[in-house]
């Protein structure tokens, strides 16, 4: 089992859901400002062209569930290696703790068994497993604990001591992260209610005001006008995505 938790793939499905889905938002948008259903159904083709970002999205949501999954685990770990149990042993404890918090598909639960047979059944080394993980997940959490866990016990150490305070200091971080997460969802939320109100507006007048929005779908600077207004909308929307995300 090789992820690389940087990219996604989509399934047929997703991919024809998200198409579909694209296709019926985009139509009526642009029917809503164009009233124009040639160009309305040509201009439905642009959800394909977002396939890319959808896939990005969707990777970084797994990277962060993958996060939230790996804070779960260290507490598993510290308490393990306090216990002197082997990094084997220790492991397979976490996957248990794990499988009672999360489905058994989710990704850090798939890592665990990979990483639990290798290390027991193939005699693998669990240096080069965890720095295999920590490349493919490509979060700076899981590196900066491989790095430590490597550094010790190539160069010793106390392993207990260290993976502790590794833990306290990486946990703080990661809630720090799903705090500003939390903030900020609410911010993103009301900015996604601010940018559908002129559309719903729009719609509102299309269906009870018609004569009054007429000069704007049937002269050129009307068109202009929508144009400009259409820009404008999907400019805001990008921008508060922008300013709500916040890295620590």
């Amino acid at each position: 089992m090789e992820i690389d938790y940087s990219e996604y793939r989509l399934s047929g499905k997703e991919t024809i859901t998200f198409l579909v889905a694209g296709y019926m938002v985009t139509f009526t948008v642009l029917f809503l400002f164009y009233h124009s259903i040639a160009f309305s159904l040509a201009g439905g083709i642009l959800p394909y062209f977002a396939l890319r970002n959808y896939r990005q999205w969707k990777a970084e949501k797994r990277r962060t569930l993958l996060t939230i999954q790996f804070k779960d685990l260290l507490y598993s770990l510290s308490a393990s290696i306090a216990a002197n149990f082997q990094i084997s042993e220790a492991l397979a404890n976490g996957l248990e703790s794990l499988r009672m918090l999360y489905d058994e598909s989710t990704p850090l639960i798939s890592e665990l068994k990979y990483m639990v047979k290798n290390i027991s059944e193939n005699r693998e080394s669990d240096i080069q497993i965890f720095l295999d993980f920590a490349k493919r997940s490509h979060c700076e959490d899981i590196d900066n604990f491989v790095q430590v866990y490597m550094t010790c016990r190539t160069m010793g150490g106390n392993l207990e001591k260290v993976i502790k305070s590794t833990t306290e200091i990486i946990v703080d971080k990661i809630n720090i992260e799903s705090e500003i997460r939390t903030l900020t969802a609410q911010k993103k939320f009301e900015g996604k209610i601010i940018s559908m109100m002129p559309f719903a507006i729009l719609l509102l007048l299309n269906l009870f005001s018609p004569d009054y929005l007429e000069p704007l779908y049937t002269t050129l600077t009307g068109r202009i006008v929508m144009t400009a207004a259409l820009g404008g909308l999907v400019f805001a929307f990008f921008l508060t995505e922008r300013l709500t995300a916040i890295e620590v």
